[in-house]
């Protein structure tokens, strides 16, 4: 299977960036995702510094760039940049919202449809494939029995498949709001926040009375508390025939995390079970530990 590295979810400062993929074009990956998905005030690298940062990734990596667009449109600025990034006519486009599919299927380009896509059986698939959809990353809340009944749901059909990218390693993005709630952690006003976000560059953990980690909060994104790996699935998904796995970033570690999934595709053992944020792949809430989803 592909190794993918998905766009950095949360804000880091200019240089940490390009610090980041400096790093990242010596790893195995088979492709990168660049961009901006959560909040448009970040404005670190601006689109036309993506869009030069990918070609320059391209020519040194080898690896397919893609360019991921904004999860959640608030603004008709918004929306005006999200066209520029869709009508670039040179870097694949990650679709996060059906603005940018519509923006992508009416120049009758192929696009990958991403994981915020409401995407849940064979027929919905079909009508984004028929319109260029080549990759699709599912709901990181599918579980692998669901997964499993839609490709069987549309063999039957007759219906084809695209490339599936499924969402092995990361705090796992669960939801968005109008609300920014790292400023109002930080009692400041979304039109205001001073970028506070720079200063949590793996999120906000959100934690329980009992002081359990609950969730992660980055800007106007809600993650899960942990960390979801799926590398111990990793048989189970090569016999379903998932196309690729994603890598979330974050700031530290990183090429250890690429390492460790490079080397089980390479022919290593897979680790029986991994603890973290895995339930949803299980059927099961997201934050069951292995022990709890019987699998150790």
């Amino acid at each position: 299977m592909k190794l993918t590295l998905g766009p950095i979810l949360f804000y880091w400062q200019r240089q940490a960036i390009m610090d980041f993929y400096a790093d990242m074009v010596e790893q195995p990956l088979d492709a990168i995702y660049l961009g901006e998905t959560v909040c448009s005030k970040r404005r670190a690298l601006s689109l036309d510094d993506w869009i030069g940062l990918a070609r320059d990734l391209r020519q040194a990596s080898g690896a397919e760039v893609v360019l991921s667009g904004l999860t959640l449109i608030e603004a008709a600025s918004e929306l005006g940049s999200l066209r520029r990034l869709c009508e670039n006519g040179e870097i694949k486009v990650e679709a996060n919202d059906m603005a940018a599919v519509q923006f992508l299927t009416s120049q009758g380009v192929e696009f990958v449809g991403g994981p915020a896509l409401n995407i849940y059986n064979a027929h919905t698939l079909n009508e984004l494939v028929s319109r260029g959809m080549g990759r699709w990353v599912p709901p990181v809340e599918c579980s692998a029995d669901l997964l499993a009944a839609l490709m069987e749901q549309a063999r039957e059909a007759g219906i084809g498949l695209p490339e599936i990218e499924v969402f092995a390693w990361g705090h796992l993005p669960l939801a968005y709001s109008a609300r920014c709630f790292t400023a109002r952690a930080e009692n400041l006003p979304k039109d205001d926040c001073g970028f506070i976000c720079q200063n949590y560059p793996d999120g906000i953990p959100m934690t329980t009375q009992e002081g359990q980690v609950l969730f992660t909060l980055n800007g106007i994104q809600t993650m899960s508390g942990g960390v979801s790996n799926l590398l111990a699935e990793y048989p189970r998904m090569r016999e379903m025939g998932i196309g690729a796995l994603r890598l979330s970033p974050r700031s530290q570690d990183m090429g250890e995390i690429v390492q460790m999934f490079d080397r089980v595709r390479r022919g290593s053992p897979p680790p029986l079970a991994l603890d973290g944020c895995n339930g949803y792949w299980h059927g099961q809430p997201g934050m069951v530990t292995v022990e709890e989803a019987g699998l150790c």
